[in-house]
């Protein structure tokens, strides 16, 4: 008998009225802005002004280990913990960024969990969802838009074309956008140049979102983009093109977090979906804040392993929140312990390496290095890591049991095998008491707040070699001439005092995505920073990172479509 397709066991759950799940969690009428019988938004600000005092929750974030190209379920785990957690009797919210629809129509598919551990409605979910993409990508062609109508009418700020920064983007995988020519055709269709399209979720305006905590603040950081410089070197900004508060106009119900339920109808708040690899990797400021103050444990999500994902959520979200987690959960996977062997061919685009679905506990023990290495650097922070083993029905139990004994022996305060895909919430209350355990431990010791990785007062560098050393293992950092020149001109306008954001690959802790497991001897190349002035952020360009990805040979939009009764089919 054939397993039920996610989208089979989605429409199978009956839906719960949003505004009923909404005031479950305590979300006020006003307060609740409804998209339907099924979809809502809650006002966020309100919320925390309203309940100020309150105490917050527990915060759980969710990282993992270097994953296969296929994911190894953070998705999955982040909804499926947050159903075992109530389950076992804690009031619960789960926080997610919203997929973005390149890799849906892509080679990935959708985001939205799988089994029975999914955010419902699934298709609204990976699709339209309540339309904040599409307002990102509007607010940000928007402002590319002012930036070329300047050549239009006498260049008033006497722009120089040549140090313009500002990409457009689009929702879309789309290989012939990585480089174009635009403006030709006359002087009318404005000054021709090279320009780039990047992937919306990789939007400085996506991360400004997902770091404002109200309107004032979504305008000052709007106006604070840096888009290019004057002739004379000076930095020419959003603000300085009076185009910040149109885009706050169309970013005003963006900035509202969108209430979903789960298959058991656990409250979900998914808000913001930057990128991992270029970007944050993490839900909205303003979903998790909230739902601190909403529920007994909010669980959420950090983008690809830990040397990313998590480092990027403590040393530039939590500098803004100051709120920082109780525990974190590493995700890993037999298969996954098993590529950082390094004795299968693994590469993103190809299909996964069968033997991975072989047991071979040697293969685990081997690659379990990577495991230690990322349990080690969220331990750097001081927070406690509870290792979650997700089950696929090629493993053995004997892996399975090898895997949890690895991981404890590399420092996991706890490790648990989880069945979140087949069994909902009930395959995640072993995970979900250990979890419950790791933060009460945390909250026991009052270690006075988690330490960042590293100052804001020292040079740039040093950040980026504190975080290629103490993080991903590297010996060193490499510099090509134009990420030299680039750092200069930042240090002489006074960003060097901003935090980082490194992108690199997500397939290895090195910058190389063919290297497995736990690397040494080698260095970082960095080839670009980009000045990210309006989210706060230096965006470090380590090895070879595309901004816009291509399409495989065989994509997910070739199956997917609509049936004889107009639902929709294909998706996973």
């Amino acid at each position: 008998m054939t397993a039920a397709s996610d989208i089979e066991i989605a429409r199978s759950v009956p839906l719960q009225p949003i505004r009923d799940i909404g005031e479950r969690l305590g979300v006020l009428e006003d307060e609740f802005e409804p998209y339907g019988k099924y979809l809502g938004k809650i006002d966020a600000p309100p919320i925390l002004e309203r309940l100020k005092d309150r105490s917050n929750g527990r915060y759980v974030v969710v990282t993992g280990i270097t994953p296969t190209p296929r994911g190894e379920g953070k998705t999955l785990t982040t909804v499926g913990l947050s159903i075992a957690l109530n389950r076992t009797g804690k009031g619960a919210i789960g926080c997610l960024r919203q997929p973005s629809m390149g890799p849906l129509f892509g080679a990935k598919g959708g985001a939205a969990g799988g089994g029975y551990s999914q955010v419902l409605p699934m298709e609204a979910m990976n699709l339209h969802l309540t339309g904040d993409t599409h307002a990102v990508t509007l607010a940000h062609n928007l402002l590319a838009a002012a930036v070329d109508n300047q050549f239009a009418h006498g260049n008033p700020f006497d722009l120089d074309a040549v140090s313009i920064t500002w990409p457009r983007v689009v929702d879309v995988n789309d290989r012939a956008l990585r480089r174009m020519l635009i403006g030709v055709g006359g002087p009318q269709n404005g000054y021709p140049r090279e320009k780039r399209f990047d992937s919306a979720a990789e939007s400085e305006v996506m991360a400004i979102l997902g770091l404002s905590g109200d309107l004032s603040e979504l305008r000052r950081r709007l106006a604070a983009i840096t888009i290019g410089a004057a002739r004379d070197r000076r930095p020419l900004t959003g603000g300085d093109l009076d185009v910040a508060g149109a885009m706050t106009v169309l970013l005003k119900d963006a900035l509202l977090p969108n209430l979903l339920q789960t298959t058991e109808h656990t409250p979900m708040l998914v808000h913001t979906g930057p990128y991992g690899n270029v970007a944050l990797g993490t839900p909205s400021i303003l979903a998790d804040v909230a739902g601190l103050k909403l529920a007994d444990y909010v669980v959420t999500e950090s983008a690809f392993g830990a040397e990313m994902g998590f480092e990027k959520f403590i040393d530039i979200k939590c500098r803004t929140t100051a709120v920082f987690p109780d525990a974190a959960v590493m995700v890993c996977t037999v298969r996954a312990l098993k590529m950082h062997s390094g004795g299968f061919d693994v590469a993103p685009g190809r299909p996964l390496d069968p033997h991975l679905m072989e047991e071979n506990p040697g293969a685990v023990e081997a690659g379990a290095v990577n495991l230690w290495k990322q349990i080690e650097n969220v331990r750097r922070f001081g927070v406690p890591v509870v290792v979650a083993i997700n089950r696929f029905n090629s493993d053995s139990n004997r892996e399975l049991s090898l895997a949890r004994e690895l991981a404890l022996e590399g420092g996991a305060a706890g490790a648990e095998v989880t069945d979140l895909w087949q069994r909902g919430g009930s395959g995640g209350e072993d995970l979900a008491r250990a979890v419950v355990a790791a933060a009460e431990s945390r909250l026991a010791e009052d270690s006075g707040g988690t330490p960042f990785l590293y100052p804001l007062d020292i040079p740039i560098k040093d950040k980026i070699n504190i975080v290629a050393t103490e993080m991903y293992g590297a010996d060193g950092v490499f510099y090509l001439p134009e990420a030299e020149r680039q750092i200069r001109r930042f240090t002489e306008l006074g960003l060097d005092r901003l935090p980082i954001c490194m992108a690199k690959t997500q397939y290895s802790l090195s910058d190389d995505p063919s290297v497995k497991g736990r690397p040494r001897g080698f260095q970082i190349t960095v080839r670009e920073v980009r000045a990210c002035t309006g989210a706060g952020y230096l965006c470090v360009i380590a090895g070879e990172i595309v901004t816009m990805p291509g399409l495989p040979s065989r994509a997910a939009y070739q199956q997917i479509d609509l049936d004889e009764h107009g639902q929709i089919i294909g998706l996973f």
